[in-house]
């Protein structure tokens, strides 16, 4: 049974994608967030686990935890409040750490459905497609290679070498996806399911497309401005598709 909830949230974000088409008309290039629209990076090897590890290696060091970091289950978080403390060279083992797990987390990585065909669908339009992600490069790269998708993808902009200030929402690496494609930051748009995204590309004055891959998204990305809100990549990519067999 569907619950009268789950109807009126489908139907407001059908609402909103009425301009979805037309958004496609004013653009030039595809950015895309990584974790999310592409794949769930940490599906195989949970987040809460790399979280705790990332915690051990603090411990290792000698450094105590508080409590409520030692409860975080975002290893991103674990690596800000950690590079918060201005200890580098806490944060530089910490990002070393995060990033062997986020390579070897992406062998079990588990691909968004309709985010490999949104990628191809924009290349057959003739989009350049640029991923930016706050996951390292190295990361996403090895992902891309191992999905045959490499020679889709433009450019990658991952995470700065343990400086998660500049990290989304700062515009900084949405700002770098954008000239590596070549265009004005008013002919791309990004593709994000996370607050994260839509701040960071409207500081960037870039479009954007807030992917609500759980229903409680829908309403926040609307009010930070997304231009559109989709449930389901399908909904990109069929726009996409058809505007490649028009």
């Amino acid at each position: 049974m569907v619950r009268l909830g789950m109807v009126d949230n489908r139907l407001s974000v059908r609402r909103m994608n009425a301009n979805l088409d037309q958004l496609f008309n004013e653009i030039g290039a595809v950015l895309l967030d990584f974790d999310g629209p592409v794949c769930s990076i940490f599906a195989g090897y949970p987040a809460p686990q790399v979280a705790a590890e990332l915690v051990d290696v603090l411990h290792r060091r000698g450094i105590e935890a508080p409590p409520d970091l030692i409860s975080e289950s975002d290893p991103l978080e674990v690596l800000r409040r950690t590079a918060a403390t201005g200890d580098q060279a806490a944060t530089r083992a910490v990002e070393d750490a995060l990033r062997a797990a986020e390579r070897r987390a992406v062998e079990t990585a588990e691909p968004t459905p309709y985010g490999r065909e949104v990628i191809v669908a924009s290349r057959q339009v003739g989009f350049p497609v640029a991923v930016v992600s706050n996951n390292s490069a190295g990361a996403v790269r090895a992902y891309l290679a191992a999905r045959r998708l490499s020679t889709h993808i433009s450019s990658v902009v991952g995470r700065a070498y343990a400086d998660p200030e500049r990290m989304k929402p700062n515009p900084e690496p949405i700002r770098q996806a954008v000239r590596a494609v070549g265009e004005s930051p008013t002919r791309c748009v990004l593709i994000g399911d996370s607050l994260t995204d839509i701040h960071g590309a409207r500081a960037a004055g870039v479009s954007v497309i807030g992917y609500a891959n759980r229903s409680t998204k829908a309403e926040k990305f609307r009010a930070a401005g997304a231009d559109a809100v989709v449930a389901s990549m399908r909904e990109i990519a069929d726009v996409l598709v058809a505007r490649s067999n028009a």
